[in-house]
């Protein structure tokens, strides 16, 4: 069994984290820990069929865990997961603390210097693209959920150097639940509900530093003649009155001859054998209904005219833009079927 300690219960993310972890077979929940419930149960605060003591986050006993999940805010996380490495204890970050490679990657898009910066760069959690290198990781940074939406829809794309522009515009739309259990004006029930309304677009997102480092990162490795820059990703996130779920549409040309047979072809060469990615028929369409509640992450392609494709991305954000994800993660980080407590 591998012992594992959640902190943060009580946010969307460590909630779903903890729902999964309790159908898991080879998973055993030691602690959870929240900062502002401590001392209570959890479901005393979180209604719903879960519950756990919740210990302060000072007080949890990392060194009983063989890993860590940290569903905490930017900042707190790398301070905590620094006191996990000390202990001995691998560590799942679900926050932005360790996606970017570098302090001023980090400085330029958070707006302050990193906490640990010794701990950068950590392996980039997204296991259909990055495997290898989680196997015998410390520390894993889980993806955001708009970037794994968008990665894993680009990504075949980016590794046959198929760009004939580098810019690539994406329209990403989100539930609710992506914006945190934290209340505010804007994502309370007035504010969203028959609403739609778009947020940090062009290129200031902080996710966008995220996608535009790791779409580099495959072109180098597989497409260098495209530039080491890889693409630019201007980018416009909406938030959706629902509750979960985010679908990415992704604008890209390509070279002109190109039909759409050899565009599916580099796909299902891809993902043929990954678990979690689907990639739709011609004529489906993908929908957040594809993937809400699941792991997966549904692609489809329409070539709207010769050079000019959209590829359409749909995840669940709190799973495999969050909790599934990271439970994937920790299945390769200590040698487990990658399915395993997800299917």
């Amino acid at each position: 069994m591998v012992k594992v300690g959640i902190f943060g219960v009580t946010g969307y993310a460590g909630y779903e984290l903890l729902r999964w972890l309790g159908r898991h077979p080879q998973a055993q929940v030691v602690f959870t820990t929240s900062e502002s419930q401590a001392g209570r149960r959890l479901a005393e605060v979180y209604p719903g069929p879960l519950d756990a003591p919740l210990l302060a986050p000072d007080a949890a006993p990392i060194g009983e865990a063989d890993v860590v999940f940290l569903g905490l805010p930017h900042g707190v996380a790398a301070t905590t997961a620094a006191r996990a490495r000390a202990a001995g204890t691998r560590v799942i970050d679900l926050s932005a603390d360790f996606r970017l490679a570098t302090p001023e990657a980090y400085q330029q898009w958070y707006g302050h210097p990193h906490p640990v910066p010794e701990l950068l760069p950590a392996p980039y959690g997204l296991p259909e693209l990055n495997r290898a290198a989680l196997r015998a990781a410390p520390l894993i940074a889980n993806p955001g959920c708009y970037p794994t939406s968008v990665l894993l829809g680009l990504a075949p794309l980016l590794r046959a150097g198929a760009l004939s522009d580098a810019t690539i515009i994406v329209d990403s739309k989100s539930g609710v639940t992506g914006a945190g259990r934290a209340p505010k004006q804007n994502t309370s029930f007035a504010e969203v509900s028959e609403n739609l309304a778009p947020y940090s677009i062009g290129h200031v997102h902080r996710h966008v530093g995220e996608m535009e480092q790791e779409a580099a990162r495959i072109v180098q490795a597989h497409a260098p003649r495209l530039g080491a820059a890889g693409p630019t990703i201007i980018f416009t996130p909406h938030l959706l009155p629902i509750n979960r779920g985010i679908l990415s549409t992704m604008y890209v040309r390509v070279p002109d001859g190109w039909g759409n047979a050899q565009i599916r072809a580099y796909y299902d060469a891809m993902y043929a054998n990954e678990s979690f990615v689907r990639v739709l028929p011609p004529g489906q369409i993908a929908t957040i209904g594809h993937t809400a509640h699941t792991n997966l992450c549904a692609i489809s392609l329409t070539l709207a005219r010769p050079g000019l494709l959209i590829v359409i991305s749909s995840i669940d954000n709190l799973v495999k833009g969050a909790a599934g994800q990271a439970i994937q993660n920790m299945n390769v980080m200590f040698g487990l079927p990658e399915t395993t407590g997800l299917m």
